[in-house]
């Protein structure tokens, strides 16, 4: 990862929700802190990031710049800390509140593609189909 980011983000693109986000941090983010990797693009490819498509389909996924990996809530708050809003991360680590926003992306993360009209039902299992290859969530 270049070194002068302080997090590498790894999006899904094709979801309506989070693509309008990331280019909302993406203004906010003036000094550049943040690097976002799409993982919709059909050239990506997960596992030269020790990662499976669906792992980071399924959770949303962040490199920090030591190399090492947070998951879920943590990389929104890695995000707003590098855009300068650190007093609102702070907020959410309150004890409850911190649960309950685990407990509210959880749910979120599991139900994303139906959310967000992209899930094509095989059985109980949600498929998103990506060219040449599929995820299941």
């Amino acid at each position: 990862m270049n070194g002068q980011f302080e997090l590498e983000a790894f999006y899904d693109e094709a979801c309506p929700l989070c693509k309008s986000e990331v280019k909302m941090i993406q203004r906010l983010d003036k000094k550049q802190k943040i690097l976002f990797t799409n993982i919709a693009d059909p050239q990506f490819n997960a596992t030269a990031y020790g990662k499976t498509l669906d792992q980071l389909m399924n959770e949303m996924h962040a490199r920090l710049s030591d190399g090492s990996w947070i998951t879920g809530v943590e990389v929104f708050r890695g995000i707003y800390s590098a855009v300068g809003f650190s007093w609102l991360v702070s907020a959410t680590r309150m004890p409850g509140f911190s649960q309950f926003l685990d407990l509210l992306y959880g749910v979120f993360a599991r139900n994303r593609l139906r959310l967000t009209g992209r899930c094509h039902r095989k059985n109980s299992r949600c498929d998103l189909l990506h060219p040449a290859r599929e995820v299941q969530v």
